[in-house]
């Protein structure tokens, strides 16, 4: 039977926060081991230096590009450069002619041509759908007995497109995988392909390319219109088509209208990835169509723009390419690093002067939730491709100080009950009671702080938001799981039990007198004997300045009683010389 003795329950979390370092580092082992990590942060475009690049907009029919458009490149850009692992990289627009892609490290040819390629839009008709995941492996069917298309295909949802080793795709892809959401730009025009709709969770296998991106004249979104011109209160899309598209869409919408779903749909990509999937319902004669489901404003409005972009594809041509000197950053990472090893010396400084030995614990403590920090920005390198960046260092250095105050919360409640007369060793529990929701309260103040500033903030912004909510989770665990159960060990040894001077809980200073007495000195320590003997002085002055102060009713009282005493006693005389 486990022991529920204080010190078992200390022991017990030491051996949690051992598990869970020698996890992460074991973790951190196998991704050396297996050349995915050298052990280190991934280190931002500021601290790494990297490559800037400054794109020109190009349009196939020489128009200008409207800002609205740049601003929406820009997005597809991001999502492109974000679909290929590269984090912690900045795209921002430079005036109303140029974008600038900052990235850290030096790009493979593979990125750079995803960046400088147009927007590629294409309309292909579904030819069937299947669940988001994956078949369960003992469900498929082996390759070899699919049947082979028996025709050639007609039209974009003829089934003769689905070739055995196309529905062997079909049925193994996994839509959930952490790569199906990455750019395509590489599906064959002329051939069936399988997509993810991550909108509505499922996957098709779509037909070949029917209607291209450049077909399309102009896109918008706006409130649908009953037969009458009444606004209704549906948020729909419009979209036109050039000449040659118009009739190529009238062709599709003849072919698809009737059908049963979900060959009645034909699905809308935007570079490899499916942004809508309508269904036909009537045959559009005109090249004008109106999308609508359960869209609001937003949702509208970004289809809109999507569909706009891929009426006007825009490449990019490189007009200017640098590299970002690492001098700059790695001296920034310098004296960042001097920073923080000045502030932690000053937390040294203040926790030895204060509470003695107990500044250990702290150091200790600090240095705990540094190695959990590590760890975390380690494996989220390789995991998620963080990278950090001087604004998180800047947030780890400020995360030394609110780390330092949940210690001094700790340490005065502990006093506090030390002054009203408890033991070092129930004064550790008791204070930890008092101290463990004012500790919880600040931390998770500090993670909600951190997640809205994540979630609004742009830019290197981020990257402090994220590493200040990172410690202060390492904070809670190490608090938790480390210092208290410390502190109860401790106070079961007898250095800290008897109040030695240095363990920074001397009954003898609790209290008595401030630490600075003014004119340069500070309070000093006092034998237990001394410190009893000036109390009962004390407390003989504080008696009789009371008696002095009694009222006339309360003196009389007093004499009463003392009276009273007085007979009881002569009483009590009398009886035990006759016993």
């Amino acid at each position: 039977m486990a022991s529920k003795t204080p010190q078992s329950r200390a022991r017990r979390s030491l051996a949690w926060l051992a598990a869970i370092i020698v996890g992460l580092s074991a973790i951190m082992g196998i991704g050396i081991a297996t050349n995915n990590t050298d052990g280190t942060p991934l280190l931002a475009l500021d601290l790494e230096g990297g490559t800037q690049m400054v794109l020109s907009p190009e349009t196939a029919t020489g128009e200008d590009v409207t800002s609205e458009q740049m601003s929406q490149a820009v997005e597809i850009i991001r999502q492109r450069v974000d679909g290929t692992g590269v984090s912690e990289a900045e795209i921002n627009t430079q005036g109303d002619n140029n974008v600038v892609v900052s990235m850290p490290g030096s790009p493979d040819e593979q990125t750079r041509e995803l960046i400088q390629a147009s927007a590629n839009m294409e309309f292909r008709s579904v030819i069937t759908q299947g669940p988001f995941t994956a078949v369960p492996e003992e469900e498929q069917v082996d390759v070899s007995d699919i049947p082979e298309p028996e025709a050639t295909p007609e039209h974009g949802s003829d089934p003769n497109w689905v070739t055995p080793e196309l529905y062997d795709e079909f049925q193994t892809h996994d839509c959930t995988a952490p790569d199906a959401g990455q750019v395509r730009d590489d599906l064959p025009a002329d051939e069936a392909v399988v997509a993810c709709d991550f909108e509505m969770g499922v996957k098709y296998i779509l037909g070949p390319l029917e209607i291209s991106g450049d077909q399309i004249d102009s896109a918008d979104h706006g409130m649908a219109q009953t037969p009458t011109g009444v606004a209704s209160s549906q948020w729909v899309v419009n979209i036109a088509f050039e000449d040659e598209g118009a009739e190529a869409f009238r062709e599709v919408t003849q072919r698809l209208t009737g059908m049963n779903p979900p060959q009645n749909q034909f699905a809308i990509l935007l570079d490899g990835q499916i942004v809508s999937a309508p269904a036909s319902q009537a045959v559009i004669t005109d090249g004008r169509a109106q999308i609508s489901g359960s869209f609001d404003e937003e949702r509208a409005a970004q289809l809109a723009e999507q569909l706009e972009y891929g009426a006007l594809p825009i490449s990019f041509e490189v007009e200017s390419e640098q590299q970002i000197s690492a001098t700059l950053g790695q001296d920034q990472l310098f004296w960042g690093l001097i920073a923080g090893l000045i502030g932690l010396a000053l937390v040294a400084i203040y926790q030895f002067f204060q509470y003695r030995a107990l500044g250990l614990v702290t150091l200790i403590s600090i240095g705990i939730m540094g190695l959990i920090t590590y760890l975390a920005i380690v494996l989220l390198g390789w995991s998620d491709n963080y990278r950090l960046s001087l604004a998180g260092i800047a947030g780890i250095i400020v995360s030394i100080g609110l780390t330092a105050d949940s210690f001094i919360v700790y340490f005065e409640r502990i006093k506090d009950e030390m002054r009203n007369g408890r033991p070092f060793d129930s004064a550790v529990n008791y204070g930890w009671d008092r101290a463990k929701r004012t500790i919880t309260v600040s931390k998770l103040v500090n993670i909600l702080a951190s997640v809205v500033l994540f979630f609004v903030a742009v830019g290197n912004v981020r990257g402090f938001a994220f590493t200040l909510g990172l410690t202060s989770i390492a904070d809670l665990i190490v608090v938790f799981l480390f210092t208290h159960p410390v502190m109860q060990l401790l106070a079961k040894t007898k250095f800290f039990a008897s109040g030695h001077p240095m363990s920074g809980m001397d009954p003898s200073l609790l209290g008595q007198k401030p630490l600075y007495q003014g004119a340069g000195r500070v309070r000093e320590f006092r034998p237990e004997g001394e410190v009893k003997e000036h109390r009962q002085k004390k407390n003989k002055r504080s008696g009789k300045e009371a008696q002095r102060r009694q009222t006339i009713a309360e003196r009389r009282a007093a004499e009463r009683e003392a009276a009273l005493q007085s007979s009881k006693s002569a009483e009590r005389e009398p009886a035990q010389e006759e016993s």
